[in-house]
Formats: C-alpha cells, sequence, structure tokens
C-alpha cells in the first residue's frame, strides 16, 4: 500500500492518507503508477459517462428531444442545485416517466444551500434530488427501447444493464467476465476492473479515435463535448469536477469511496486514482499533485485546484496549524506494487 498524502498538525504527523495512482498512454503500454495497477476498483460514480453512451449510440436523447443540458446530467453526479432539478424534471417531462419510478430514496440536495433553502422551506426531499438521478433516467430510457418496459432497469439482469456492462468492456478492453459487478448506493449495478482498466477507459473518452466501433466514438465524442461545455451539470458548484471539465483538455468524473478519473486529450493519457481510505477529501490536492508530475502545462487548471483544497490545515479560528503534504511518486512500472 502507497501513501499518498500525509497532514501535519504542528511538527506532528496526524494523518497518512494511502491510496494508488494509475497513468496509461493510449496503448496501454506505458504505465505510471503508484501502487498496485491491477487492483480490482470500483468505478462507482466514475462509470456514469460510459454508461451514458449507449443511449447516445440509440439515439435515445434525439427520439425524446432531450437538451444539452438533460443529456449531460446522464453523466453526472449532481448536487441537487435547481438547474440540476430543472434537466431532472425535464427529462422525466419528455420519457413520461414517473418520479417515483426512480428505486432510490428521495433525499434532499447535496449542495448545501440549496438543502438549507428547502428546510426552511419545508420542503420534502425527492428522488429527483438524488445524485445519481441523471444515470438512472439514462438506464430507465434504454430499459424501455430494449423491452417495451423501464420498470426492470435497475435489475442486473435487465436488458439496458447487460448492454450498459457491454459497454464497460468495451471501453476498458475487458472480457465481461473480468468485470465483477456489485450493487452501488443507489441500488444499480456498479462495475469494478483493475485500476489501469479505468485509466483505459477514461484514456478512450479523452481520445476518442482509439475507439474502434464508429458509432461508440461519436457517442464518446458527444459525451465528452457536453461535459466540457456543461461542466456545471456534472457535479455543482465549488466542487472539482465541475472545476476541472471547465479545462477544455480534461475529462473527469468522481466516484463514491475515494475513487477518481479523468483523462487528458492533448497528452493522450488517462489517469485514475482511488483513495484506499475511501475518504474524497483532498481529491483536489492529490490531482494538482499528479498533474505536476505529469508536467501539465494548464497552470490555471492546478491553481484552481490548488485554491480548492489548499496544503495548509487551517483551525476555527482560520489560524494556519499545519500542512498537507504529497508523498507520492508516479514512476514506470508494469503492474503490481511500485
Amino acid at each position: 500500500m502507497v501513501e499518498l498524502m500525509h497532514e501535519y498538525r504542528g511538527n506532528v504527523l496526524e494523518n497518512v492518507h494511502p491510496g494508488r495512482v494509475c497513468v496509461v498512454d493510449e496503448g496501454g503500454g506505458r504505465l505510471l503508477s503508484a501502487g498496485n495497477a491491477d487492483a480490482m476498483t470500483y468505478f462507482r460514480s466514475a462509470s456514469k459517462p460510459l454508461q451514458a453512451l449507449p443511449v447516445l449510440i440509440r439515439g435515445l436523447d434525439r427520439m425524446y428531444g432531450l437538451s444539452d443540458s438533460e443529456v449531460t446530467i446522464m453523466a453526472g453526479s449532481h448536487s441537487g442545485e435547481q438547474v440540476h432539478l430543472d434537466a431532472i424534471l425535464g427529462i422525466l417531462e419528455k420519457t413520461g416517466f414517473s418520479e417515483d419510478d426512480l428505486i432510490m430514496k428521495p433525499v434532499y440536495p447535496n449542495n448545501g444551500k440549496a438543502r438549507d433553502d428547502m428546510i426552511r422551506s419545508s420542503l420534502p426531499p425527492r428522488k429527483a434530488l438524488h445524485n445519481c438521478s441523471g444515470k438512472h433516467l439514462g438506464a430507465m430510457m434504454l430499459e424501455k427501447a430494449l423491452t417495451g418496459s423501464h420498470m426492470d432497469y435497475w435489475k442486473p439482469g435487465s436488458a439496458a444493464q447487460k448492454e450498459i456492462t457491454a459497454m464497460i468492456s468495451e471501453m476498458t478492453s475487458l472480457t465481461p467476465g473480468r468485470i465483477e459487478v456489485g450493487v452501488d448506493g443507489c441500488g444499480l449495478p456498479v462495475f469494478a476492473v483493475p485500476q489501469r482498466s479505468m485509466a483505459l477507459a477514461y484514456l478512450k473518452l479523452a481520445c476518442p479515435d482509439v475507439i474502434g466501433d464508429p458509432e461508440t466514438r461519436a457517442a464518446a465524442e458527444r459525451i465528452v463535448s457536453l461535459m466540457n461545455r456543461y461542466p456545471h451539470i456534472i457535479d455543482g458548484t465549488g466542487t472539482v469536477c465541475s472545476l476541472f471539465n471547465g479545462d477544455s483538455n480534461v475529462v473527469a468524473k468522481r466516484g463514491a469511496q475515494g475513487v477518481y478519473a479523468f483523462g487528458l486529450k492533448k497528452e493522450r493519457i488517462g489517469v485514475s486514482m482511488k483513495r484506499e481510505d475511501g475518504t474524497e477529501a483532498g481529491w483536489a490536492f492529490i490531482i494538482a499533485e499528479i498533474l505536476r508530475q505529469l508536467k501539465y502545462d494548464n497552470a490555471e487548471t492546478i491553481e484552481k485546484l490548488d485554491k480548492l483544497a489548499p496544503a495548509a490545515v487551517v483551525n476555527d479560528n482560520g489560524i494556519e496549524v499545519g500542512a498537507i503534504k504529497p508523498v507520492f511518486k508516479l514512476e514506470e512500472s508494469n503492474g503490481g506494487e511500485s
């Protein structure tokens, strides 16, 4: 296990954050890593851009007349701001699905201001505000197109989930038998692959010219373009994903339990990260350090990430009392522990 960052309070090492990072090129041959690049890793919500691809390939967005924002939110983990709710309700109206058909429980928004505003107004939680509602609606559209009914969209053996699994297989260059399937927090199937395969999927998103199938290639080009044009739809105000996708050279998506993946277009590489402790705080800090080690030339993006996750540890009075330091080094490797 590799340590990614140390957190000091004064001169004492207080917290150690282990994890692993993997970087691949378009052939998957050159590999930079810190930690075990072959460790099985759940995509969690980092698979959402991949899961949106079958919807676009089948032209369901055009069939239902979805707007660009409504298409984009299928790839996002939205924070429940008004713009996100509008997109989800727009899909529900155009498809004729009911909000009650979503299988997750009602929730309040992840965005603190939106949540507080609802509570102050005595508004109840709702399923449309769940951060995975866009992904669910995409699967519902797909299931209805394949079977005539959207109701079983969430079942692992459903037609929609089989087609989504096939897309994960295509984008990771793994046979379906090498993909482990579990159940995600929102109730849909979730996919585990070797970490280097996750990085490869994001290389393909960033560089769709390496995708063999022309329909998949066109769908990848479209979803990535929308993620860059509407980064606020992918997550929300003040979040890593919305900031990072605002860089037109990047396609990026977070997942739960400390998972993050991104691709760099000009550099033609894919990157995946997993925090072994499952924590999500400090994502921006580690991503910025990865970019520095890769000698990424967009200093503005790195500066924005630094502002989201400063290296200083600050107490409740706003006084600097410690520091966070990166301690990993990306090294050439053929996999395994580095």
